[in-house]
């Protein structure tokens, strides 16, 4: 019999062990198809929202209550020094990487809750950025991946010009059109309207790429008049004159918490894509 191949790495892996790393963590990410360089602000795993669709489980033990900014700083050089060696590549799971995949497509404040809930972000966003130039990465981008709910507050607005003097990019999730589905899909009661001020704001300010993760539970499909609604306040973004970048709608590809939570199919993610389309945006389309 011959010996089991190792299954190779791919999206639906986000395995994070590598060395003693706590708060940097590289991925194999479908949306930046390449390695995706993450920084979990979030060891705690605290977050303001509850999402069904969330594969983190917070029932266990957490690593830390707290970042500390050096051990970020020291765990992202060390990574990168990986990369740029490739010794990265020699180590499980990473073996298994096809050649395609092995770059460096982005640094992604990312992880297990909302990174801008972390009182240093500002100096997280600085230090990233310094450490990224050093390593002569500086056409990598920045992308913070953000529920968007506390954009509004003043050390988070400093960390936002940070990244937009540095080329970062704010990757903002929006996962419904009405507030009865985002407290569904969400799993949250945080303000609605606060949500859609701060998505005007932000795009107001700099071109933003729209998040929508869609999916249906056992019970419930979002439906024509949901889909609708969503597109209405993608059209409001930009009748308040905000500027899309690109809009990303995509289902589920790793096993979520919630078991009710079933992926929806290309061809419906594709007709919610169209809500979009027909307002002139650019769409990616991740079934």
């Amino acid at each position: 019999m011959s010996p089991t191949r190792p299954r190779r790495l791919d999206f639906r892996d986000h395995r994070r062990e590598l060395w003693d790393f706590r708060v940097v963590y590289p991925v194999i990410s479908r949306r930046a198809r390449g390695l995706s360089v993450g920084i979990n602000l979030n060891p705690d795993k605290a977050c303001n929202f509850d999402c069904p669709y969330c594969q983190v489980d917070r029932s266990g033990p957490t690593l830390a209550r707290d970042v500390d900014l050096e051990r970020l700083a020291d765990e992202l050089d060390a990574l990168l020094r990986h990369v740029a060696q490739g010794t990265l590549w020699d180590r499980p799971p990473f073996d298994t990487t096809a050649a395609g995949l092995r770059v460096v497509r982005d640094l992604a404040f990312a992880g297990d809750g909302e990174p801008t809930a972390f009182s240093g972000f500002a100096d997280a966003v600085a230090r990233v950025i310094a450490i990224r130039d050093a390593h002569g990465l500086h056409d990598v981008p920045i992308n913070l991946l953000t529920n968007a709910t506390l954009l509004h507050r003043p050390g988070v607005r400093q960390g936002l010009r940070q990244l937009d003097a540095a080329g970062g990019r704010i990757w903002a999730k929006l996962d419904a059109g009405t507030e009865a589905w985002y407290q569904r899909v969400d799993g949250t009661r945080f303000p609605w309207s606060r949500v859609l001020a701060n998505l005007a704001q932000a795009a107001q300010e700099r071109p933003i790429v729209i998040q929508s993760m869609w999916h249906s539970f056992d019970d419930a499909v979002p439906g024509a008049d949901e889909r609708d609604a969503w597109g209405e306040r993608l059209a409001e973004i930009l009748e308040a004159g905000g500027a899309i970048d690109q809009v990303q709608v995509y289902s589920v590809a790793r096993t979520p918490m919630d078991p009710t939570v079933q992926a929806l199919p290309l061809a419906e993610l594709e007709d919610i894509a169209d809500r979009a389309r027909a307002l002139g945006l650019a769409v990616e389309v991740t079934p």
